[in-house]
């Protein structure tokens, strides 16, 4: 059995398919295999030289104001392909919700942004999620790019972590399904997506020094897991080690991390490359796992994988063999993915489309957390007051490297801040226009917030008052609290005051505390909204479309309750300093009880819990019954919509295993259901979230004795209950 065979078979078992590998898995193996022998075929006819010319890029022109190299298109690197390979330049973009343009490099490089990947993990969609995958992709390979640097997986660890709206939340096998899913679409467009940051980039702080220390069982059964889930879901061609120290090792040189785990356990067949300026040494790096280090002539302290590389490989550090596996993995991932068959055809984008995408996946992933007394959906005649957020110009997006050029130019001029990552990006997409648009017959006004009076005699004279709140979190910097900005929550409460009829509308990065939440009648959590944000808001807020979007992230009471109450250094003013700022080691002693797990290990009440999730119709569910077949289990149960409009339900499974611990979501289903239908509904679990990562044998086994299964609407309902037992056994590695 080949290596690439034995992953589908592998990924299907897994999954929880049974014996029988379904067309689709053998498909998957076939094209793997035949991209290997290609790759084969390649490297035959190259020389030692030439092989080693593919583990090395170059800054293509976005790194610290540089210009694009010969050839480059203006991104974050470039490969020149050595001459007579037959094989394509690697031109490589960042593209966490979009293709970046670095720099304003490119004069023509706006491009059509999604929502963060939170909304898009929130909507526990796997096939909005695929579509949005497939719109960047396509958009990439019409600018003239086949690698993108997308598919963030690191879980939440902490609320504040600067990146997380890159990512999909703090559940594993959530993360993983959903940004999985998102590769798959990148990569059905011929562009290879990159699986990043690898691993235990959870925190921004001191990200370029800090050891993350956490034994190794509990990392294979929460972030590892969600990484292992994203490759079997999305099989990304390639995979980014992140900056950061794991167990003291740098990440890009961690033998468990790249080696053991990666390739060995996961059979993983593409390659890995380093994150800009992650690599630390030659020979190390390199017989550690490391295949490629990424725009090393800027990035790096010295660039490594060139001649340093070839000296160790004279001298005999590295066997020459290695040199042939990295360039066959690099190879081979650029066969499996169509780049070389299907190369890049630069044309003009279709933004009209590719927005309505924007758009529909903010609209499946806002999260309507708060609707006393049915505030929501608001009339179409009623006086409104829409407050702040800069709601009559645009909406906000994250900072750094997935920051987008909004087609149409930034919304919103702030005063110019030169350091990273600049001043807050706001796309030309107004939910004010949109929600006059959507209700022509309302008298809707608008205030800035930035006058509290003048926004309360707003609010006394409207029938509804609409706030819009931001949160701005970006890349390098972790957020110093979990409060709004400036004087959002101050602006709230004196509007709440003055009109208990208050809706508040939050585009942030990370959940945050929320002081006025029993004060208001309704909260929408939008995230950062994306390029079609502000038509997908209105559309929600006047009942166009019902709010479907469940969280992936608790919202705690306070930061009291957080596993890691303090976050070392995050008062610092500068954002480089940030970085740097220590070579602390954060103990993550709370294992693999991330997010809810840690509230349910300590019986805490959140303010808001993950999986929680309201819209303008009501579900009931009944008839759970679990169900086991040779080394599969599932369970069904019915699903009912009791309300008089369409909604969707995401009704979610989860296990608690018999020597007790956190319960664990195993498994979810969304379902949507006209006013009054019902539909019987059945989830496969995942067998290793019924199971225990065992480090001596390096395999999941599942412990014998009683299981307990609840179906739920949030991490927090306990209503629905039933037991199974189980034999123990030790699942295939």
């Amino acid at each position: 059995m080949r290596l690439s065979r034995k992953i589908c078979l592998l990924s299907a078992v897994a999954w929880g398919l049974g014996a029988g590998v379904p067309a689709q898995a053998r498909h998957a193996a076939t094209a793997s295999d035949l991209a290997d022998e290609q790759a084969r075929q390649v490297l035959a006819h190259m020389s030692l030289q030439d092989k080693m010319a593919l583990l090395f890029s170059v800054d293509g022109g976005g790194f610290n104001g540089s210009v694009a190299p010969p050839g480059g298109l203006g991104s974050a690197a470039y490969l020149r392909a050595p001459p007579g390979s037959g094989l394509p330049d690697l031109q490589i973009s960042d593209a966490g919700v979009g293709v970046r343009n670095p720099a304003h490099i490119r004069p023509n490089g706006a491009a059509v942004s999604l929502p963060s990947g939170l909304a898009t993990a929130s909507s526990w969609d796997m096939d909005m999620a695929r579509q949005a995958g497939e719109m960047i992709g396509r958009e990439a390979w019409r600018s003239g790019f086949n690698i993108l640097l997308g598919g963030g997986a690191d879980l939440t660890r902490d609320p504040r972590g600067g990146r997380n709206f890159e990512y999909a939340g703090e559940d594993p096998l959530q993360t993983g399904r959903m940004v999985g899913s998102t590769i798959a679409g990148v990569q059905s467009q011929h562009v290879i997506s990159t699986l990043k940051h690898y691993a235990m980039n959870d925190l921004e702080t001191s990200r370029m020094t800090m050891s993350a220390d956490i034994d190794p069982v509990a990392m294979r059964e929460s972030d590892l897991l969600g990484f292992e889930i994203a490759i079997e879901t999305g099989h990304p061609g390639s995979v980014m080690c992140s900056y950061n120290r794991v167990n003291d090792l740098y990440a890009c040189e961690n033998p468990y991390l790249l080696n053991t785990t990666l390739k060995q356990d996961w059979h993983y067949p593409g390659f890995v490359m380093s994150d800009w300026g992650a690599t630390h040494s030659s020979a190390r790096a390199a017989l550690a796992g490391l295949d490629q280090e990424s725009a090393g002539d800027h990035a790096d302290a010295r660039p490594y994988f060139t001649a340093l590389l070839a000296a160790d490989v004279k001298a005999g550090r590295v066997p020459a063999s290695r040199i042939d596996d990295m360039a066959q993995r690099i190879v081979r991932s650029l066969f499996a993915a169509g780049l070389v068959s299907h190369p890049p055809q630069r044309g003009p984008l279709d933004v009209v489309t590719d927005t309505l995408v924007a758009q529909h996946d903010e609209e499946e992933g806002a999260v309507l957390l708060r609707n006393e007394g049915g505030i929501l959906p608001l009339s179409p005649t009623a006086r409104i007051a829409v407050i702040g957020g800069h709601a009559d110009a645009g909406v906000i997006s994250g900072g750094g490297s997935s920051q987008v050029d909004p087609i149409g130019g930034e919304a919103v001029k702030g005063p110019g801040k030169k350091e990273w990552p600049g001043d807050p990006v706001y796309f030309p997409s107004s939910p004010l226009k949109a929600m006059r648009a959507e209700a022509p017959d309302a008298h809707i006004t608008y205030e800035s917030g930035t006058n509290i009076a003048a926004a309360v005699r707003a609010a006394r004279a409207a029938d509804v008052a609409v706030v819009y709140a931001t949160q701005f979190t970006f890349e390098g910097m972790d957020a110093p609290s979990m409060h709004l900005d400036a004087n959002a929550d101050a602006l709230i409460t004196a509007v709440a005051a003055a009109n208990p009829r208050t809706v508040v509308v939050m585009e942030t990065g990370d959940p945050v505390l929320m002081p006025w939440n029993s004060s208001v009648a309704g909260v929408l959590e939008a995230w950062f909204p994306g390029s079609g944000g502000g038509p997908a808001i209105a559309r929600l807020l006047f009942g166009k479309v019902a709010p479907s979007g469940h969280l992936t992230m608790t919202f705690p009471q306070a930061e009291s309750q957080l596993a890691h109450p303090d976050i070392a250094g995050v008062t610092a003013d500068n954002v480089f300093e940030m970085q740097f700022h220590t070579d602390q080691e954060l103990v993550y002693d709370e294992g693999s009880d991330v997010g809810y797990r840690w509230f349910d290990r300590n019986h805490l009440k959140p303010l808001y819990p993950f999986g929680y999730g309201l819209t303008y119709t009501t579900f009931s569910t009944d008839g759970l019954a679990v169900h086991k077949h040779h080394d599969t289990v599932s369970v069904t149960f019915n699903v009912h919509n009791t309300g008089n409009r369409a909604g969707v339900d995401v009704p979610q499974v989860y296990v608690g295993l018999p020597d007790g611990g956190a319960r664990r979501l195993a498994g979810w289903q969304r379902v949507s259901l006209a006013p009054g239908e019902s539909r019987e509904v059945t989830v496969q679990l995942d067998p290793r979230l019924l199971a225990h990562f065992d480090g001596r044998k390096d395999r999941w086994s599942i412990p014998s004795g009683k299981f307990r299964l609840w179906l739920a609407d949030s991490a927090a309902d306990e209503r629905q209950q039933v037991s199974m037992h189980l034999p123990g056994r030790t699942l295939a590695p």
